[in-house]
């Protein structure tokens, strides 16, 4: 080869394979996963931008610190049972096995909404011994904080029901196994969306 075309050549064009992988299928991944993960980074946004904020209105003199609701705690204890649900359903998915992969994902979206009417619970507490939402901007907070986490809860369970229909008609594990996956996956990050935000209402 000429050293004018070693100089020339363009080695992205070239075909072959490149470290043990083919570079066609190198970056190949499910649709649905790229979105989710397109989408969870978006989620990731909206919640720090809100927990920045939150510290912030924290500084000014008219914040009254809300008493934190000990069933939090309890509601914390269902959504962190979810999730482990969630991922023995994955694991059981994975490994191809049709015995108790119906009872562990049904039973992890059963947990979450659990968890949403616990929250339901204290907000209706709350309201009752007259925290409302505009008495106060530590009040106001803590209902859009908890109601925006509620709204993403909402919709994984949406796609949640459509998987255990699937489920319920007699999918085979290999069929839903990244149904399973993609919810395992958005069950363990509002796992740990809640566990900040509780972390946050905690301390302040």
């Amino acid at each position: 080869m000429s050293l004018f075309k070693q100089l020339t050549e363009k080695p992205w064009e070239r075909k072959g394979v490149i470290g043990g992988l083919n570079p066609e299928g190198a970056f190949e991944s499910p649709p649905e996963r790229v979105a989710l993960g397109f989408f969870l980074t978006i989620a990731s946004v909206i919640f720090s931008m809100f927990g920045v904020s939150y510290v912030i209105r924290m500084s000014l003199p008219d914040w009254e610190p809300l008493a934190e609701p000990a069933q939090l705690w309890l509601n914390t204890g269902l959504l962190a049972i979810s999730s482990v649900l969630f991922q023995w359903a994955r694991n059981t998915a994975n490994a191809g096995k049709q015995k108790n992969l119906m009872a562990a994902f049904i039973g992890g979206g059963v947990f979450a909404l659990l968890f949403i009417a616990g929250q339901m619970l204290i907000w209706k507490d709350l309201q009752a011994s007259g925290f409302y939402v505009a008495s106060n901007p530590a009040n106001s907070f803590f209902y859009l904080l908890t109601g925006l986490h509620i709204a993403h809860l909402l919709g994984g369970l949406w796609v949640w029901s459509k998987s255990s229909i699937r489920l319920l008609s007699g999918s085979k594990p290999e069929d839903v196994r990244l149904s399973i996956e993609l919810c395992t996956l958005y069950w363990h990050f509002l796992l740990i969306v809640w566990l900040v935000i509780f972390a946050i209402l905690s301390n302040t």
